[in-house]
């Protein structure tokens, strides 16, 4: 289920490239902009040493209070680009360019839930995995390297609430955690793909930029062009792979829209055998729980 998962989320997003900039033109630009300007206050007398603001090292304590600023305006623009881009992929929708409602808070609170959720799971695995080293150190490290993995797998498994918030279906995160029974693993799986897949983008986006400056003249507005240009460029990559990830999960989950997505019936049904089973096997733990109680 896994490689169907990723191969699926793959093709979708490289076939909705075009529907990326179409829908979210408008954020791109406020995206430059507000970059541009956060740029023009944080550049220094000598011009940037490294590709953008965000990499520069601290100078003063106000930078840090902007810098704060600058990451939660990139956050809230680019949620807003990947409300359109799965809205459209997956309804169809012609929304204005640029909208802020309350859609967008949804999914932004429903982000910092997932955050939180993430947070929660890792904690006592961390304290679990340590405190099973001081008894049997590899059995303590073993946990300790897939703690972070199954925290992925947790929030995945609720992540579906993000795409259904963008296409105002009221999924509850308790009905995303059933919904996506027998495919936590495959999610997660694929998760860390796109997440290095992401970060790989990301370095190739910014070795692009670094070596600019032998093809661009010397110049203090091109280092703030560049400045402006990296963060945005970095946010079309993660909403890229991570919105056209969870649209797919979220198809698996919604047959209306799995044809929407390219999936196919058999990886429909494929899901639904996952679930199944999962469900399968939850019961039989569950009813053997009980026989041991009655004994």
């Amino acid at each position: 289920m896994f490689i169907t998962v990723l191969e699926r989320s793959l093709s979708l997003a490289q076939h909705n490239v075009g529907t990326l900039l179409k829908t979210g033109w408008a954020y791109i630009l406020l995206l430059v902009a507000v970059n541009f300007a956060i740029s023009s206050a944080l550049m220094p007398e000598g011009g940037f040493k490294t590709v953008s603001y965000l990499t520069e090292p601290v100078a003063a304590p106000d930078e840090g209070a902007l810098r704060a600023f600058a990451a939660i305006a990139n956050l809230i623009v680019g949620f807003g680009i990947a409300i359109a881009y799965v809205r459209r992929i997956l309804i169809d929708a012609r929304d204005f360019p640029i909208v802020f409602g309350g859609r967008t808070v949804k999914v932004l609170v429903n982000q910092i839930v997932l955050g939180l959720i993430g947070g929660l799971s890792l904690l006592p695995l961390l304290i679990v995995s340590l405190l099973l080293a001081a008894v049997t150190a590899g059995a303590g490290l073993l946990l300790l390297f897939l703690a972070p993995f199954i925290a992925l797998m947790v929030v995945q498994k609720f992540s579906v609430v993000l795409p259904a918030s963008a296409v105002d279906d009221p999924l509850t995160l308790k009905e995303s955690w059933k919904a996506t029974s027998g495919l936590g693993w495959a999610m997660s799986f694929s998760a860390l793909v796109m997440s290095l897949l992401a970060a790989v983008l990301v370095g190739i986006w910014a070795f692009l930029l670094s070596v600019s400056d032998g093809l661009m003249p010397a110049n203090e507005l091109w280092q703030q062009i560049r400045s402006a240009i990296f963060p945005m460029g970095t946010m079309l990559i993660l909403v890229w792979g991570f919105a056209s990830l969870h649209a797919t999960f979220y198809g698996l989950i919604r047959e209306r829209f799995a044809q929407r997505l390219g999936l196919k019936a058999k990886d429909y049904i494929q899901a639904e055998q996952q679930k199944a089973l999962s469900r399968d096997r939850a019961s039989r733990a569950l009813a053997s729980v009980r026989r041991m109680k009655r004994r």
